[in-house]
């Protein structure tokens, strides 16, 4: 096990639920919201991208194992980092917030809305488009030091047409966090399939199509 990736991953996963899911809780505004998950991914990519790449997220990191990017001892023990992270990071925000304060942040979706069908296709597709931008910024290594603006900037944009809608997670460990703090784990899986579907998708296409031969 490498340490300081796990400490990486684990603090990292903490900063993007408390920030970001607390930006949620205390302000709502869309704007704020996607900028405080951005800003995060974008600030701790510089800071612990040599030790574990930063992936703070379950989805993430099974993109890179399908693409075969990483070992499975790697993704598991990042798995219990990032999950450990965000309830470490939910219930940090629920103690300084009171309890479950405007739901910890958390995201879900109105069902009288859109579809449970709707949303897990959003999630999918945003999904998609992140794991796209990691794979081909990165993995690739062809954005040099602008891969973490990149993939930062793309969660955020994902935010700002996703949030509205299902909160735009695109992370279970996102959502596992606050759903766990404030007992509501009726959609979670929703946020666990979409994700690691959108993933999948997206690692294959990089690793079968994109992917430039060595």
């Amino acid at each position: 096990m490498n340490l300081r990736a796990s400490i990486s991953e684990l603090i990292g996963t903490f900063a993007l639920i408390f920030i970001g899911a607390g930006a949620a809780a205390i302000s709502g505004d869309l704007i704020v919201v996607a900028l405080a998950h951005g800003l995060v991914i974008i600030g701790l990519a510089y800071a612990y991208g040599h030790h574990s790449g930063t992936q703070i997220n379950p989805a993430v990191t099974f993109g890179l194992l399908i693409a075969g990017e990483i070992k499975i001892a790697t993704a598991i023990n990042y798995w219990i980092m990032q999950f450990a992270g965000g309830i470490l990071g939910a219930t940090a925000l629920s103690f300084v917030l009171g309890g479950s304060a405007s739901g910890l942040g958390a995201t879900q979706f109105d069902q009288t809305t859109i579809t449970v069908t709707q949303a897990l296709v959003i999630e999918v597709i945003l999904t998609f488009f992140l794991v796209n931008t990691v794979m081909n910024t990165a993995v690739s290594g062809k954005a040099g030091n602008l891969a973490g603006l990149a993939i930062g900037s793309t969660l955020t944009f994902c935010i700002l047409m996703g949030g509205p809608l299902t909160g735009a997670s695109l992370n279970p460990a996102r959502t596992l966090g606050p759903a766990l703090l404030t007992g509501n784990l009726s959609q979670l899986w929703v946020y666990i399939i979409g994700p690691l579907t959108g993933s999948a998708i997206a690692s294959l296409l990089y690793r079968n199509a994109l992917q430039d031969e060595s």
